[in-house]
């Protein structure tokens, strides 16, 4: 890889997050919302998705629940990254198969009034979309 095509990679990168803060922000202040009105009521965040998104949902879990900054301490945020216990993904996965390992936890941890994070790339992540379902069918509110 040489120079400009590293050049061009990042300067595209600049471009994505202009693009997305011009198109996407009213939602992006629209799902802080969401997540901080679940919080002040006791609430709690659920995080899931496959792959990268799987690493992704860990790495805001752990941000939330840990810090993004010492120099600036701040109380624990509730969070759960729906990726991370292998004994029940693999059990779900070879009881009801892989498309409920997040929908069965939604069942069994999410309450009215948390909030379900789900991320995907394609957005047709079957597991995650039936978590999806399972969260609005609890009461749940949900992030894409």
């Amino acid at each position: 890889m040489n120079l400009d095509r590293v050049r061009e990679y990042l300067l595209e990168t600049s471009r994505t997050a202009a693009r997305t803060a011009d198109e996407c922000g009213t939602q992006i202040i629209g799902a802080t919302a969401v997540i901080v009105e679940s919080l002040r009521a006791g609430g709690k965040i659920l995080l899931c998705g496959n792959g990268g998104s799987a690493g992704d949902a860990q790495h805001l879990a752990t941000e939330f629940v840990s810090t993004l900054t010492v120099e600036r301490r701040r109380d624990a945020i509730a969070a759960i990254a729906l990726t991370t216990d292998t004994s029940l993904l693999t059990a779900v996965a070879n009881d009801f198969g892989f498309d409920g390992v997040f929908e069965r936890q939604v069942e069994a941890l999410g309450r009215e009034g948390d909030v379900l994070l789900g991320i995907s790339t394609s957005g047709n992540s079957e597991n995650v979309v039936l978590a999806f379902g399972a969260a609005k069918a609890a009461g749940l509110r949900t992030i894409a």
